[in-house]
């Protein structure tokens, strides 16, 4: 089993069409699909899995949609909140939660501090997040902090990132068929291993996941190694 698993919830959009469904449906399948995933990945043992969420990019959507997605998050975390405190599941946020609306990250903290005690299962939500921005973010930090340059190493700039205190994603999953990053997670990503799958985000499910989990452990990983 891998320790620290990263998702690419991809393909919401899609799913609503092929269905004639409003994009939002879609949205609102996604949920119920990350909500299996998160208690699958409770059940087995992981140690933290990272959803991406919501992307800087993606704010360049209809503003009805984006609306929506806070609207929704907020509700699902409401409804999560007695859940997670029974799985022992801890929250967790990357990026920079500032630009979210305001009733939004009330919720998002109001969770994110009622689990912060819960030692089980780590779940990293990535809200409009950004990879490159991430890594400049830390840069920033550190030069505001007047690190020494000759003191800077891959530790010690890890400890600057978001997933500071985590180890790096062991497999980085996506669904829908597409074949890229998309800006996640592109430092911590530089040794994961990849699966991609043709299922839409709403229709992955604990079986999907098994079979991700099943591919990972036939992987040899040798880090560079021969």
């Amino acid at each position: 089993m891998p320790r620290h698993v990263a998702i690419i919830m991809d393909g919401n959009g899609r799913w609503a069409k092929n269905r004639g469904l409003p994009r939002s449906e879609g949205h609102r399948a996604g949920t119920e699909a990350a909500r299996e995933v998160v208690r699958h990945c409770r059940r087995c043992g992981l140690e933290y899995l990272t959803l991406y969420t919501f992307s800087r990019e993606n704010w360049t959507r209809p503003r009805e949609e984006v609306s929506f997605l806070f609207d929704l998050l907020k509700r699902f975390l409401k409804s999560e909140l007695s859940s997670l405190m029974e799985q022992d599941i801890r929250l967790n946020v990357l990026g920079d939660i500032s630009s979210l609306p305001r009733v939004t990250r009330a919720v998002i903290e109001q969770v994110r501090s009622k689990t912060a005690g819960n030692n089980g299962l780590v779940l990293n939500l990535a809200l409009n997040y950004s990879g490159r921005s991430e890594i400049v973010h830390a840069c920033r930090r550190l030069m505001s902090e007047g690190v020494d340059p000759g003191q800077v190493d891959e530790d010690l700039f890890s400890e600057y990132l978001y997933t500071a205190g985590q180890p790096d994603p062991d497999l980085v999953i996506r669904t829908s068929g597409e074949k890229r990053l998309s800006n996640y997670l592109l430092y911590q990503a530089a040794y994961a291993e990849f699966y991609f799958t043709q299922t839409l985000w709403p229709d992955f499910a604990a079986d999907d996941l098994n079979a991700a989990f099943d591919d990972f452990s036939r992987r040899q990983r040798r880090f560079g190694d021969i």
